[in-house]
Protein backbone atom coordinates (compact mmCIF):
# COMPACT_ATOMS: atom_id res chain seq x y z
CA UNK A 1 0.00 0.00 0.00
CA UNK A 2 1.49 3.38 -0.95
CA UNK A 3 1.73 6.38 1.36
CA UNK A 4 -0.83 9.09 0.51
CA UNK A 5 0.69 12.13 -1.20
CA UNK A 6 -0.43 14.38 1.66
CA UNK A 7 1.61 12.40 4.18
CA UNK A 8 4.75 12.47 1.99
CA UNK A 9 4.74 16.28 1.81
CA UNK A 10 6.55 18.04 4.66
CA UNK A 11 4.24 20.23 6.75
CA UNK A 12 6.32 23.36 6.00
CA UNK A 13 6.07 22.62 2.27
CA UNK A 14 2.32 22.12 2.65
CA UNK A 15 2.08 25.58 4.26
CA UNK A 16 4.06 27.11 1.38
CA UNK A 17 1.90 25.37 -1.26
CA UNK A 18 -1.36 26.44 0.40
CA UNK A 19 -0.18 30.06 0.68
CA UNK A 20 1.20 30.10 -2.88
CA UNK A 21 -2.10 28.77 -4.24
CA UNK A 22 -3.94 31.48 -2.35
CA UNK A 23 -1.59 34.21 -3.57
CA UNK A 24 -1.79 32.98 -7.16
CA UNK A 25 -5.60 32.91 -6.99
CA UNK A 26 -5.75 36.44 -5.50
CA UNK A 27 -2.81 38.28 -7.10
CA UNK A 28 -3.92 41.75 -5.96
CA UNK A 29 -4.23 40.79 -2.30
CA UNK A 30 -1.18 41.76 -0.21
CA UNK A 31 -1.58 39.22 2.60
CA UNK A 32 -3.96 36.63 4.06
CA UNK A 33 -5.43 35.70 7.40
CA UNK A 34 -4.24 32.55 9.10
CA UNK A 35 -7.69 31.04 8.61
CA UNK A 36 -7.56 31.78 4.85
CA UNK A 37 -4.27 29.89 4.61
CA UNK A 38 -5.72 26.98 6.58
CA UNK A 39 -8.80 26.89 4.34
CA UNK A 40 -6.55 26.92 1.27
CA UNK A 41 -4.82 23.81 2.65
CA UNK A 42 -8.16 22.13 3.26
CA UNK A 43 -9.15 22.82 -0.35
CA UNK A 44 -5.76 21.66 -1.60
CA UNK A 45 -6.39 18.18 -0.18
CA UNK A 46 -10.11 18.13 -0.97
CA UNK A 47 -9.80 14.51 -2.07
CA UNK A 48 -8.79 13.68 1.51
CA UNK A 49 -11.48 13.36 4.14
CA UNK A 50 -9.15 13.89 7.08
CA UNK A 51 -8.48 17.16 8.88
CA UNK A 52 -5.28 19.16 8.49
CA UNK A 53 -2.28 17.58 10.12
CA UNK A 54 -1.70 18.65 13.75
CA UNK A 55 1.46 20.64 12.97
CA UNK A 56 -0.04 22.73 10.19
CA UNK A 57 -1.44 25.52 12.39
CA UNK A 58 1.76 25.99 14.40
CA UNK A 59 3.77 26.13 11.17
CA UNK A 60 1.57 28.99 9.90
CA UNK A 61 1.73 30.76 13.27
CA UNK A 62 5.41 30.28 14.07
CA UNK A 63 7.66 27.68 12.44
CA UNK A 64 7.52 29.05 8.87
CA UNK A 65 7.39 32.77 9.75
CA UNK A 66 10.65 34.47 8.81
CA UNK A 67 10.31 37.57 10.98
CA UNK A 68 9.58 35.67 14.21
CA UNK A 69 12.22 34.07 16.45
CA UNK A 70 12.70 30.39 15.59
CA UNK A 71 10.93 28.07 18.03
CA UNK A 72 12.26 25.52 16.96
CA UNK A 73 11.42 25.71 13.22
CA UNK A 74 13.68 28.04 11.21
CA UNK A 75 11.99 28.15 7.79
CA UNK A 76 11.54 31.50 6.06
CA UNK A 77 8.49 30.63 3.97
CA UNK A 78 6.04 33.23 5.30
CA UNK A 79 6.21 36.78 6.63
CA UNK A 80 3.96 38.17 9.34
CA UNK A 81 2.66 41.42 7.83
CA UNK A 82 0.36 42.24 10.78
CA UNK A 83 -1.07 40.35 13.70
CA UNK A 84 -2.80 37.27 12.29
CA UNK A 85 -1.78 38.09 8.70
CA UNK A 86 0.77 36.30 6.50
CA UNK A 87 2.15 36.30 2.96
CA UNK A 88 4.86 34.37 1.19
CA UNK A 89 8.43 35.34 2.04
CA UNK A 90 10.29 37.15 -0.75
CA UNK A 91 14.01 37.87 -1.13
CA UNK A 92 14.67 41.21 0.55
CA UNK A 93 12.10 40.71 3.32
CA UNK A 94 13.28 41.14 6.89
CA UNK A 95 13.86 37.90 8.77
CA UNK A 96 15.01 37.04 12.26
CA UNK A 97 18.83 36.69 12.26
CA UNK A 98 18.67 33.15 13.68
CA UNK A 99 16.80 32.07 10.53
CA UNK A 100 19.73 33.00 8.28
CA UNK A 101 20.24 30.39 5.57
CA UNK A 102 16.97 28.60 6.30
CA UNK A 103 14.66 27.18 3.64
CA UNK A 104 12.45 29.69 1.79
CA UNK A 105 10.80 27.42 -0.81
CA UNK A 106 10.27 23.68 -1.12
CA UNK A 107 12.68 21.62 -3.17
CA UNK A 108 11.18 20.61 -6.51
CA UNK A 109 11.67 16.93 -5.71
CA UNK A 110 9.73 17.32 -2.44
CA UNK A 111 6.60 18.65 -4.17
CA UNK A 112 3.83 16.56 -5.67
CA UNK A 113 4.11 16.77 -9.48
CA UNK A 114 0.87 18.77 -9.71
CA UNK A 115 2.41 21.61 -7.64
CA UNK A 116 5.90 21.93 -9.16
CA UNK A 117 4.67 24.74 -11.46
CA UNK A 118 4.24 26.91 -8.35
CA UNK A 119 8.02 27.31 -8.17
CA UNK A 120 8.12 29.10 -11.56
CA UNK A 121 5.07 31.15 -10.62
CA UNK A 122 6.78 32.12 -7.34
CA UNK A 123 9.95 33.28 -9.14
CA UNK A 124 7.86 35.49 -11.45
CA UNK A 125 5.75 36.76 -8.53
CA UNK A 126 8.87 37.77 -6.61
CA UNK A 127 10.26 39.62 -9.64
CA UNK A 128 7.02 41.50 -10.19
CA UNK A 129 6.72 42.32 -6.49
CA UNK A 130 10.27 43.71 -6.37
CA UNK A 131 9.23 46.31 -8.94
CA UNK A 132 6.26 47.35 -6.80
CA UNK A 133 8.04 47.30 -3.41
CA UNK A 134 7.63 51.06 -2.92
CA UNK A 135 3.83 50.68 -2.85
CA UNK A 136 3.94 48.73 0.42
CA UNK A 137 7.15 50.02 2.01
CA UNK A 138 6.54 53.31 3.81
CA UNK A 139 10.18 54.35 3.59
CA UNK A 140 10.49 53.60 -0.11
CA UNK A 141 7.20 55.43 -0.70
CA UNK A 142 8.89 58.63 0.56
CA UNK A 143 11.37 58.57 -2.33
CA UNK A 144 11.39 61.94 -4.01
CA UNK A 145 9.28 63.70 -1.39
CA UNK A 146 10.67 67.08 -0.44
CA UNK A 147 12.75 67.42 -3.59
CA UNK A 148 11.05 70.75 -4.28
CA UNK A 149 12.82 72.15 -1.20
CA UNK A 150 16.17 72.23 -3.01
CA UNK A 151 14.98 72.07 -6.60
CA UNK A 152 16.84 75.28 -7.53
CA UNK A 153 20.08 74.53 -5.72
CA UNK A 154 22.50 71.68 -5.20
CA UNK A 155 21.70 69.49 -2.17
CA UNK A 156 25.01 70.36 -0.50
CA UNK A 157 24.31 74.09 -0.86
CA UNK A 158 20.82 73.57 0.58
CA UNK A 159 22.23 71.79 3.66
CA UNK A 160 24.98 74.43 4.07
CA UNK A 161 22.32 77.18 3.98
CA UNK A 162 20.22 75.40 6.60
CA UNK A 163 23.23 75.06 8.91
CA UNK A 164 24.18 78.73 8.74
CA UNK A 165 24.27 80.23 12.19
CA UNK A 166 24.36 76.92 14.10
CA UNK A 167 27.16 77.23 16.68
Amino acid sequence: MSTPVKERVKVADEVWIATALLQRKHPDQFDFSIEEIMESARQMWRESTGPLRPGFYVHVIQHCVANRPPNPGRCRMLVETASGRRRLFRPGDYYHPEREGAKTVPKREDLPQSYTGLLSWYRDWCSAAAGKAHEHDPLLALRGSGKHLWADEHADEYVRRLREGWE
